[in-house]
């Protein structure tokens, strides 16, 4: 069995799974954020998609003893409804109160959580379906910010359909595993740079055109596996890292569209988006893994498919970068 005929079983699973989320972003928690007055009162804006309010609505848990004191006022941007309104509580002290979102176990989705203290305090974390309340410690600490962090980055990778199948494209392109270490490592080097100069400002470009790139680079991928094996290399099989850092370039703006939607905590940029991207690292390579373990184990199996088999994993990614193409371009209009 040919290793392409064996990735092939690996990319119809996972498109299996992709297409159930190709028009949803693979990360986008909703958003608590409470600002306390010197006076006590708090100013609460809870952001969060659509879908979520169309499934059903994700409920907020403000502290035992805290009432509205205004009626919450929507807006809406994009994908995204904002409420905004005023509550009070007894006590007037944040610090040792409970607060979190209930129903993120049932949408399987995060919630980030920000809470800007009336002493100029900034406390912030990740709120999921097995940790769904906070309790509001003195400061956040630096191994609090380095845990979610990476989970987030590590959830990004794994829940986006087109970057791993960049990677699958990659994996098949590439032939010997040093070539495609090398390969791996420029495309990290690219998104690398690039999330971490959106994400601190210094470029800014919008999301729904980026996002249609992306889904180019796979079909660029895609179009590339038909052509390997014909004696003749293109330039991009002769050097795929320097294609890898090109495209990965693009992709890393893709990640930091979904970090700056979060946000870093203001005291620890350094460290969230360090342990953003070593999160998106560890996924990346955990892909790799998976796929070139899958293919030696069943390299040794004795059955020999149609040669024609080979070329299926070329057109089902590029069939599915097609369509993404389209959707997004449509999209942007």
């Amino acid at each position: 069995m040919s290793i392409s005929a064996i990735i092939l079983w690996a990319a119809l699973l996972w498109m299996g799974g992709a297409a159930s989320s190709v028009v949803a972003h693979p990360l986008d928690p909703a958003l608590l954020e409470i600002r306390e007055s010197p006076t006590g009162t708090l100013d609460v804006l809870w952001r969060l998609p659509v879908s979520r309010i169309a499934d059903a609505p994700l409920q907020t848990i403000l502290p035992e003893g805290c009432t509205p004191v205004s009626d919450p006022v929507a807006s809406r941007a994009g994908s995204r409804i904002t409420l905004r309104w005023s509550a009070r509580c007894g006590d007037g002290d944040l610090i040792g109160s409970e607060i979190g979102v209930d129903g993120l176990r049932e949408r399987r989705t995060d919630a980030l959580l920000r809470v800007h203290l009336a002493d100029g305090r900034l406390i912030q974390a990740v709120l999921r379906g097995d940790a769904p309340t906070f309790t509001l410690p003195q400061s956040a600490g630096r191994l609090d910010v380095l845990r979610d962090y990476l989970l987030l980055g590590f959830e990004h990778i794994l829940g986006g359909p087109d970057h791993l199948l960049f990677v699958l494209g990659l994996v098949l392109l590439v032939q010997g595993y040093r070539r495609l270490f090398w390969t791996i490592t420029a495309f990290t080097a690219g998104h690398s740079v690039t999330l971490a100069l959106a994400v601190l400002g210094v470029v800014k470009v919008p999301s729904h055109p980026v996002e249609t790139l992306i889904a180019l680079t796979i079909l660029v991928v895609a179009v590339e596996l038909t052509r390997a094996g014909r004696g003749h290399e293109t330039w991009i099989q002769r050097f795929p890292w320097a294609m890898a850092f090109a495209f990965g370039l693009l992709h890393g703006l893709g990640f930091a569209g979904a970090l700056t939607e979060i946000g870093l905590p203001a005291h620890e940029v350094p460290l969230a988006l360090a342990a953003f991207n070593i999160g998106i690292e560890v996924g990346q390579l955990l892909c790799v893994a998976v796929i070139l373990t899958l293919a030696a184990g069943l390299r040794r199996i004795p059955v020999r498919l149609p040669t024609a088999v080979r070329h299926l994993p070329s057109y089902a990614i590029g069939s599915l970068a097609v369509f993404w193409v389209l959707e997004r371009t449509t999209a942007m209009f």
